[in-house]
């Protein structure tokens, strides 16, 4: 990832067990760089545009298709905010089968209940009584039209299947009155992968910019140990605390 050439250098005691002295350093990236990069990106909100992860699309490919070089793809990741690739970055869609195959044990497993999801429901006013996709349990439910006033007052919930009044009742639940759906472990999985395909990147006419800007942000200020703007050194600990 071409990331790392952006981190400045830093000269470390050495670890090395065939190091000659406490005075031997080695030169590694300060990743710890990355949380002020990220401070940063806060304020990048005007130069972003939304973007869906296709199946089997990786930060490099998107770099390539995106700024036509596959090296930037760092550019990809840390833009949408992403800290763990192999966790935040979405499977392809057989992927998510295998995952949740291991996760839950069975296929079985796999077709159990997650949770519940609500439908939305609407009084014949057009005023929301239920929001849609609230995740509740089996015991949920609802005061109904019943105790409301005007006595016409009725409720229609409304799916993608279609709209369906309600029948005026003191109360509405998930298992009489069906106001929420089941979501199965593989749905819930599938569907938690599938924000993962939503993220936001660069526009490519800010990416420059971006770059410049990277470079300042990561660079080292002058300090006690400061060498250059890409490269500090640490104290030499055998020497401070002999």
């Amino acid at each position: 990832m071409g990331y790392f050439r952006e981190l400045p250098n830093i000269l470390y005691q050495s670890p090395l067990l065939d190091k000659n002295s406490s005075r031997d350093y080695i030169v590694i990236k300060n990743i710890f760089r990355r949380a002020k990069l990220l401070d940063y990106l806060t304020g990048s909100a005007t130069a972003l545009n939304q973007y869906t992860i296709g199946d089997g699309e990786r930060p490099d490919t998107i770099a390539e298709n995106l700024y036509g070089d596959a090296r930037l793809d760092y550019v990809v990741v840390l833009i949408a905010g992403i800290t763990n690739i192999h966790h935040e970055w979405p499977l392809q869609d057989y992927q998510v089968y295998d995952y949740a195959l291991q996760k839950y044990g069975s296929e079985s497993e796999m077709l159990s209940t997650h949770h519940y999801e609500t439908f939305e429901i609407r009084d014949n006013l057009d005023r929301q009584i239920l929001p849609p996709k609230l995740i509740v349990d089996e015991e949920f439910k609802i005061y109904g039209s019943r105790s409301k006033y005007p006595s016409d007052t009725r409720y229609t919930l409304r799916a993608q299947t279609g709209y369906r009044q309600l029948d005026d009742k003191d109360e509405y639940t998930v298992k009489t009155d069906n106001i929420a759906h089941a979501v199965s472990n593989i749905e819930y999985e599938t569907e938690e992968n599938n924000k993962r395909r939503e993220i936001d990147i660069l526009k490519n006419g800010y990416l420059q910019t971006f770059l410049n800007d990277l470079r300042d942000v990561v660079r080292y200020d002058k300090n006690s140990s400061y060498i250059t703007s890409s490269l500090v050194s640490t104290e030499n600990t055998e020497t401070v605390n002999p």
